[in-house]
Order: C-alpha cells, then sequence, then structure tokens
C-alpha cells in the first residue's frame, strides 16, 4: 500500500483555476508513482489568499475570513480529483466557515465512491488564537480505508498524546498528520510529536509539509520542515524509526513527494511480538499506585 506525502510549494496563485491546476498536477504525480492515498499539508486552502481581491492589505484574519468563501469550490476540486484519479486524498486543511464569523481548521479525506470525512483541529495554536475567528473541534474519528482505519490529527495536535490514543483504541494503525509550521522550532516539535505517537503506540505516522519562503502571502510566508512517514522503533523498521524523510520521489514526484510502501504485516508482527510492547503496556500507566506522582523524601 503505496503513501505519499508532499512538500507542497507555496507560490502566487492569481485564481482559483490556478490553484485547481496545481492540485490536479500533484495528484497526477502521486497517481503515477501508484500512490494509493496522498496527504497534502495544513492550510492548503490558504495559498488561495492571493487569489482574493485586495489581499495585500488584509490581516491574516481578514484573509481567512475571505478564503473561507471557496469552500464549495475546494471540496468539488477534490471530490472530482478523487474520483478521477483513483487516489485517496486528504486535502490537507481548509479554514472552514461553522456560523457567520467563525471558522474551524477542516481537514477532509477524500475517497472515490465515498462522501467526505471531516476532522476539525483539535488544539488551537497561539497564532491560531490570535487570530480570533478560529475555534477548535469538538469531536474525534476514525475511518476504514481498504481494511486499514486511519485517523486524522492536524499539525499541533499530534503533539498530544491522548487524542491520537484514542484514535488507536479505535483501531487506527495510520495517522495522517497535515502540518504547517513557519519556524524551525516548530518543525522539530511536530516531528518529535510524529515520532512519539509512532514509538508508543507502535503505529505508522505520516506527514506532509508547507515549504518555502512566500513573502507575498500574509498567512503562509514562511515554511519550514519535511514530508516524513515514521513506525515503530523495533525489529523490522529503521533504527530511528524514520521510515522515509524528504521528497524523494523522481519525475513529476521529484522534489514534491515523500513516497512509501506500508507493510503492515511487519507492523502487525511488531504489536503482537515485538522486542517492547509499548501499545500493550499503555494501560500500565493507569495503575493507581502510580497515576498520580507524590512527594517522597521528606520529614
Amino acid at each position: 500500500m503505496r503513501v505519499a506525502a508532499a512538500r507542497y510549494p507555496i507560490e502566487r496563485i492569481g485564481d482559483f483555476a490556478a490553484f485547481a491546476a496545481k492540485q490536479a498536477r500533484i495528484v497526477d504525480a502521486a497517481r503515477d508513482t501508484g500512490a494509493e492515498l496522498l496527504l497534502l499539508p495544513e492550510y492548503l486552502g490558504m495559498e488561495l489568499a492571493t487569489a482574493v481581491d485586495g489581499h495585500a492589505a488584509m490581516t491574516p484574519a481578514e484573509l481567512a475570513l475571505a478564503v473561507a468563501g471557496f469552500e464549495g469550490r475546494f471540496r468539488e476540486l477534490f471530490r472530482m480529483l478523487a474520483e478521477r484519479s483513483g487516489v485517496a486524498i486528504v486535502a490537507g486543511s481548509f479554514l472552514t466557515p461553522v456560523r457567520p464569523g467563525v471558522l474551524r481548521n477542516r481537514s477532509t479525506w477524500f475517497e472515490p465512491g465515498r462522501a467526505p470525512i471531516d476532522q476539525d483541529k483539535l488544539a488551537l495554536t497561539g497564532f491560531e488564537r490570535e487570530l480570533g475567528c478560529l475555534e477548535p473541534g469538538d469531536a474525534l474519528g476514525v475511518l476504514d480505508w481498504r481494511g486499514l482505519r486511519v485517523g486524522i490529527a492536524i499539525c499541533y495536535d499530534v503533539e498530544f498524546p491522548l487524542p491520537v490514543r484514542a484514535q488507536v483504541e479505535a483501531g487506527a494503525r495510520l495517522i495522517v498528520v497535515p502540518s504547517c509550521t513557519d519556524t524551525a522550532a516548530g518543525a522539530a516539535r511536530v516531528r518529535t510529536g510524529c515520532a512519539a505517537r509512532a514509538l508508543e503506540n507502535q503505529i505508522h505516522v505520516l506527514k506532509a509539509v508547507t515549504a518555502g519562503d512566500a513573502p507575498f502571502n500574509a498567512f503562509l510566508d514562511a515554511n519550514t520542515g519535511e514530508p516524513a512517514l515514521h513506525g515503530p522503533i523495533d525489529r523490522g523498521f529503521p533504527d530511528d524509526g524514520v521510515i522515509v524523510e524528504g521528497a524523494v520521489g523522481s519525475g513529476t514526484a521529484a522534489g514534491l513527494l515523500a513516497l512509501a510502501d506500508l507493510d503492515l504485516d511487519a507492523l502487525a508482527a511488531v504489536r503482537r511480538d515485538g522486542q517492547v510492547g509499548n501499545d500493550a503496556d499503555w494501560p500500565a500507566q493507569w495503575r493507581p499506585g502510580i497515576r498520580r506522582a507524590r512527594l517522597v523524601g521528606e520529614d
């Protein structure tokens, strides 16, 4: 089962047609590599900021609310691309209106022959809170894709163990992480979160990123990080758990996509009989005597 994660270059987009043509090129490049799943980055929809009239004078919050007007066309585009290509697509995220003046950072799974499936970002970063128009999501799900349970954790969400653990306990063996970070520290936090969730749950974690400097886009002006697939740190997997990192595709995918083949049999073997049993040992954390630490050594 081949998966692809984008290192998505932020560019000046003049109108929705140019955005749609770019998405079609990326989806076709993923399909041509044999990928069955394509993961795009967080804030994918905000590349449309430069398609908004007067965007140069707008604040990030004003841009977010303006770009929300493209929601219907955005969803129809990816529904059509999934149907045409036969590839399942996690369309990064789009700041989606939920009521007047209020948005949610929403990632959507598009799959041929299936209604779209949404997952909202649960935890907001400082930047997102400062916008004043975003609210966090309040529900968590997993989906079944060709017998594989998949969960979506949007960027900052992967830095928290309990929501991802809830997805794993609901059967998820692949967590997909659309991300967007504008500093090396931010990229390192998300990378560390991906590695930690793969380690403690003995699962695959796939991450996509935005890339490049874009001073013309007030929302996506700087972008860092590399796409990657993490797995358990155990026998049958790399010693650091990093199965692939960086855009290693060739041809039209060169410099654009990280590609990897999921070995679900190896994953099942590690979860059943690995050198360590992080997943099976998780409940031991809730033993009454260690659930809370107490001060010791005081008279």
